[in-house]
């Protein structure tokens, strides 16, 4: 009887190891490490890094990825904003995801930005206004940075997804010095968990304050905008999934192109946190960026 048991618990377990992920379905977070970004980021070096913006004695900077070999043209772009509420993080965050850009024939930059925080002047306004500086000076800077401002993609997580979102869709909230005939609009946008959402129903109301609508993206939709990847987990509880919802729906509305990947069950920026749905995330964000022509290689 008992070689019976063995056998089939033998049999079911190899089933279990041998049955492909879903890219629908978050598999048991105690099974995989809790922040598995945080420790690829750890030994990852841009390959320069670059003042874009100096505001109130600070500088603000961009770290630079760069692919290996000669290019035969400008080379598309993939611009990253890093997640913390608007309150904490930094582009080190998004390493992996900048470094994966260029290992796929693009530029990778990650974005530093002034950061909330209250009882003080910087507003998350002032982190939108960075966000869309950034990419400005990304576009304005494209021959010497080898760019093509034609391909450029803005990708974030949380917070960072929202500033993202922000360069296609918050018009009018500049930086008085930015130059505003250089256009801050991305060809393309990847999110991973956004800020979509800034109404009392999603995240970041109390944050902004009164004029949350003005930086609510899933509120500002209009024709027109970028082509959008969207990864989200049902299971979000910080930045609600029913947010995401809302925009897709005023995204199609609107006549705009949008993939949500819902993954069943899965938290906030699952994406980090776990080994698999990191390389399927990687996956599907290849095949949308080679379909707009990005990915290189």
């Amino acid at each position: 009887m008992k070689s019976v048991i063995l056998a089939l618990c033998f049999i079911a377990f190899s089933q279990l190891v041998s049955a492909p992920l879903s890219a629908q379905t978050a598999p048991a977070a105690a099974k995989r490490p809790s922040n598995y970004v945080g420790e690829l980021v750890k030994t990852i070096q841009p390959a320069r890094e670059l003042v874009y913006k100096k505001i109130n004695g600070r500088e603000l900077r961009l770290y630079i990825f760069e692919p290996s070999g000669k290019a035969a043209g400008p080379r598309p772009c993939f611009v990253s904003y890093h997640g913390g509420g608007w309150t904490s993080g930094g582009p080190r965050s998004m390493f992996s995801f900048t470094e994966w850009a260029a290992k796929h024939g693009m530029v990778g930059i990650s974005v530093e930005y002034r950061r909330y925080k209250a009882g003080t002047d910087v507003t998350v306004f002032d982190c939108v206004k960075d966000a869309r500086s950034a990419m400005r000076y990304i576009r304005a800077h494209a021959a010497e940075l080898g760019i093509d401002p034609n391909r450029i993609a803005a990708n974030g997580a949380s917070a960072g997804g929202h500033l993202a979102a922000a360069t296609a869709l918050f018009t009018g909230i500049d930086e008085a010095t930015d130059d505003r005939s250089v256009s801050c609009v991305p060809q393309a946008l990847v999110l991973f968990s956004p800020v979509i959402d800034t109404s009392a129903e999603g995240y970041g109301n109390k944050k902004i304050g009164e004029r949350w609508k003005e930086l609510s993206p899933a509120d500002r939709v209009v024709k027109g905008v970028p082509p959008t990847l969207l990864f989200h987990g049902t299971g979000d509880t910080t930045t609600p999934f029913k947010g995401a919802e809302k925009f897709q729906l005023a995204m199609t509305r609107a006549g705009n192109k949008i993939e949500l990947v819902a993954v069943e069950g899965a938290i906030h920026t699952y994406m980090f946190k776990d080994a698999a749905l990191y390389d399927e995330t990687l996956r599907r964000m290849e095949a949308f960026l080679r379909g707009l022509g990005f990915a290189g290689k």
